[in-house]
């Protein structure tokens, strides 16, 4: 063997391993893009954006409504909390100072 094909040898296999490497990486970040919605890039480097359709603005209106009403009732359901939770409070001192008045000597 030349000296050309035994250097061809060593390196091959880690050459081998450097481009699966670099594939395997390459999807994964293209994985990744995809499921946290940033835009895949196209042949020249512009970003390529997924294709909106009516349907899709009309559920995107629709989510963004419900997401509205979902706010304004947890604003409602924090407001009794806070109502509860002072009539609990308030409930128990004034019931301690209903049972101290009562041990208390009558005069």
């Amino acid at each position: 063997m030349t000296m050309n094909a035994e250097l061809l040898n060593a390196i091959a296999p880690a050459a081998a391993i450097i481009g699966v490497l670099t594939v395997a990486g390459w999807v994964f970040t293209t994985w990744l893009r995809v499921k946290n919605g940033y835009p895949l890039d196209g042949a020249w480097g512009q970003a390529v954006y997924p294709k909106t359709s009516d349907e899709a603005m009309e559920r995107v209106k629709l989510l963004s409504q419900e997401n509205a009403q979902l706010r304004a009732e947890l604003g409602s359901v924090k407001d009794r909390l806070a109502v509860v939770e002072r009539i609990v409070t308030d409930e128990g001192s004034r019931l301690s100072h209903e049972i101290e008045a009562l041990r208390r000597p009558a005069n």
